[in-house]
This record gives C-alpha cells, structure tokens and sequence, in this order.
C-alpha cells in the first residue's frame, strides 16, 4: 500500500526507520502489558539503535496524547451524530474505545516519534555480526 522508503511504510509496517527492513518491536499487536510495547535494542538488519538516548520514547507520550484526542472526538461524534446517543452514552463510547485501541495507540505513537527523528537511507550496510 505505502512504497518502501516513506515514513508512511516504516510507520504502518511496523518496520526500522533507518532501513524499513528490520522489524521495530518484538512482539506482534497483543494486549499483554509485558508485551506491548517491547522493542528490539537495535535493528536486526541495520544496528540502528532504537533507544537513542535515556528515555527517549517518553516524547511519544505527546504523540500518544494527539492520537487520542482525535480519537475521541472522532468517537464522540460518531457516537452523537450517526447512533444519536446521549452525552453520557457517548462518554461511555469513548472509554470503551479508547481501551480497545490503547495498545495500537502506544505503538503507533513509538513509531511516529523515532520516524520523528531518523530518515530512510537507502544503502545501508548491516553491522550485525
């Protein structure tokens, strides 16, 4: 869908941002808090190392901030809009759904932040051994 090299294909691929071939987290999408958000140290295939610096994933709190307010109001205006609920129901809605999607939220806001910060470079050279 997204051609390699995009930000786009790293960020929904789940991929290294520096080479989009080595994969960003360990774990496959699960709901186990243990599990969520593991990352490998480096890339497999590029060495790139993921936790550049002490905390460095705590930025993507704000992303994860801006994923949920659209996600909300979106919520609430389906909710409002197109099933004609209460603002309590609609509430209700947004807590539900926010829950569901809380793990792809964090995941998605750890990739958009590195994606942030390294670009796609096209001839890199594997420094695993």
């Amino acid at each position: 869908m997204f051609k390699k090299g995009t930000k786009l294909y790293s960020i929904f691929n789940n991929k290294c941002p520096k080479c989009h071939e080595g994969e960003f987290f360990e774990h496959k999408l699960t709901y186990n808090p243990g599990k969520v958000t593991k990352l490998h140290e480096n890339c497999p295939k590029c060495n790139l190392k993921y936790m550049m610096e002490p905390s460095f994933f705590y930025g993507a709190m704000y992303v994860n901030y801006g994923i949920t307010v659209a996600v909300s109001v979106a919520t609430f205006v389906i909710a409002a809009i197109f099933f004609s609920l209460t603002l309590l129901q609609s509430f209700a809605a947004i807590v539900i759904v926010l829950l569901i999607l809380a793990p792809i939220n964090m995941r998605l806001a750890r990739i958009i932040w590195i994606n942030m910060f390294v670009s796609y470079k096209t001839e890199v050279t594997s420094n695993k051994k």
